[in-house]
């Protein structure tokens, strides 16, 4: 304890090499009551518990044999599906490298490059129950642009999923406040009996992402 009788480890001091927003994100990580539980639990990252409560309302994991984990880095949620779906065929892809994870096949790629797509089929070996991405763009602090680049994530992950999910399958996103554009929604609702958006509690309180939650895919005919 420090003379204050504070836990120096509830507070960090922001150091003269430290920028302030640095220090807050320092400081919101060590009071995170999510990373701690991802630290005792023995997940990559806090994200892990975001698809645990997805999974919890939606039954997204039941009976999955094949997944696709788009920006799989650090590794969190295929953690989880290893954990719910340990003989399911995972394959993770990002240009991120990742420490390598029991039964995944992790691909250092951009998902967005022409080879990559050929590397997912191959690897899959079959068409996917589930695709899941947790791809965000880099910010760049102008928020109609961050959102732009994000959501063209989102675009290419659902053209993906549309393309190559097994009928009956389900696809879930990540996409930014005000959800997923109206054009895409209704790509989206063509294609899968069910659409819905979601906010899990993992999420923190005053981030703007949100996630789309397809299920049923109707197959690439729609």
């Amino acid at each position: 304890m420090s003379r204050s009788g504070r836990d120096p480890g509830e507070r960090l001091r922001t150091a003269k090499k430290r920028s302030a927003s640095s220090a807050r994100w320092l400081n919101r990580q060590i009071n995170d009551p999510y990373v701690k539980r991802a630290k005792a639990d023995g997940y990559r990252s806090r994200a892990a518990y975001k698809l645990l409560e997805l999974d919890e309302r939606f039954g997204l994991l039941a009976g999955v044999t094949r997944a696709v984990d788009l920006g799989i880095a650090p590794g969190g949620w295929s953690q989880v599906l290893r954990e719910h779906c340990p003989k399911a065929k995972v394959v993770g892809i990002d240009l991120l490298p990742t420490e390598p994870i029991d039964g995944v096949t992790i691909l250092e790629m951009d998902f967005m490059g022409d080879e990559a797509l050929t590397a997912l089929d191959e690897a899959l070996g079959g068409a996917p129950d589930l695709v899941l991405s947790d791809m965000a763009a880099n910010t760049v602090g102008h928020k109609q642009t961050d959102h732009l680049r994000t959501m063209g994530l989102v675009e290419t992950a659902a053209d993906f999923a549309i393309s190559n999910l097994a009928k009956g399958g389900s696809f879930v996103a990540k996409v930014l406040a005000g959800g997923t554009d109206a054009e895409l929604l209704a790509l989206l609702k063509k294609h899968f009996a069910s659409v819905k958006h979601a906010k899990p509690p993992a999420s923190r309180k005053g981030s703007s992402e949100w996630y789309v939650i397809a299920k049923g895919f109707k197959g690439s005919g729609g």
